[in-house]
């Protein structure tokens, strides 16, 4: 259940415009994969993935680059592997919220969807990653936060 922090907000907004405190779930109700928001990002950068293995040995190889937004990408590489250090303690079968008593009572749907979401969020990094590449083009090498 992936969601925009504006439609959250929005939300909790209207839940302390009520005259009594309820509970409210605050999702979108539409389920996504992971890889659907992996594929929807590369797609983003102009990029086909084509993707291997399964459970922990699952990876994305880069098929086809259409542009020029990931000029350091070449046909073939990896650019994503299942991490088990990220795998929840308890990880659960599904996660999807049910918004509906949102809906009903406060008139609350979401407004951005979860490709909207993704295509801002793949622009923001883009911009930090173009603006990271031009400063080491003349000398000034900054430190790139990468998880390792």
């Amino acid at each position: 259940d992936w969601g925009h922090a504006h439609d959250y907000v929005r939300m909790q907004w209207m839940m302390l415009q009520q005259d009594e405190a309820r509970d409210f779930v605050i999702a979108t109700g539409v389920q996504y994969s992971v890889r659907e928001f992996v594929t929807w990002t590369a797609a983003e950068l102009g990029l086909t993935l084509e993707f291997s293995g399964s459970g922990v040995d699952e990876v994305a190889t880069v098929a086809a680059i259409a542009g020029d937004k990931a000029p350091a990408l070449n046909v073939g590489d990896v650019v994503m592997r299942v991490d088990p250090r990220y795998f929840r303690p308890a990880e659960v079968e599904t996660l999807l919220g049910d918004p509906s008593l949102a809906k009903d009572t406060l008139g609350w749907v979401p407004e951005i969807t979860a490709q909207e979401m993704c295509a801002e969020m793949v622009a923001s990094d883009l911009k930090t990653a173009q603006r990271h590449a031009l400063l080491k083009q003349y000398g000034m090498d900054l430190p790139v936060s990468v998880e390792n």
